[in-house]
């Protein structure tokens, strides 16, 4: 089960600059973009149910979550995999989160390994992805042809 990106952000002109900013400019725009997330989920809530009880229906099968992204996303995808274990008691593998770039990318930028069409469908296999395993694509935008050509594949399975 793949699982298709949902786009929940977008570039935003307030960030084009941000070494010119001086640290009050900084603090201040940042703390007011912050204060638009929670509207930001409220209005998606629903999506995300539907997402984690199509994945739990997965997991229920015996399938496990994975995460795919780049940069961020990816980094953010296995920070949560990690703290599935300890905050929701369930085994460690159930939820694995995937960067493109590798585990070296975690702590430093791996350029241009988003753009690898097969790498993401390679690092996947490495963990005997099956058929209820739920692939979750974290990368915001449609330029990351690591994890959305995963997605692509998983779906036409």
């Amino acid at each position: 089960m793949a699982i298709k990106n949902s786009r929940t952000t977008e570039q935003s002109s307030l960030y084009h600059n941000l070494e010119k900013m001086s640290t009050d400019e900084l603090l201040k725009s940042m703390n007011e973009q912050d204060q638009t997330v929670p509207l930001a989920i409220k209005k998606v809530l629903p999506k995300i149910k539907k997402v984690i009880n199509e994945v739990h229906i997965q997991m229920q099968k015996g399938g496990r979550l994975f995460y795919l992204g780049a940069g961020t996303s990816g980094r953010l995808g296995i920070v949560d995999a990690s703290e599935c274990p300890p905050t929701f008691g369930v085994p460690q593998g159930l939820v694995i989160g995937i960067i493109a770039g590798g585990d070296q990318a975690i702590r430093k930028a791996v350029e241009f390994a988003e753009d690898d069409t097969k790498q993401g469908w390679k690092d996947l296999e490495n963990y005997h992805v099956t058929p209820t395993s739920a692939v979750l694509d974290t990368v915001k935008t449609m330029r990351s042809n690591f994890s959305h050509d995963v997605t692509w594949k998983s779906q036409n399975r």
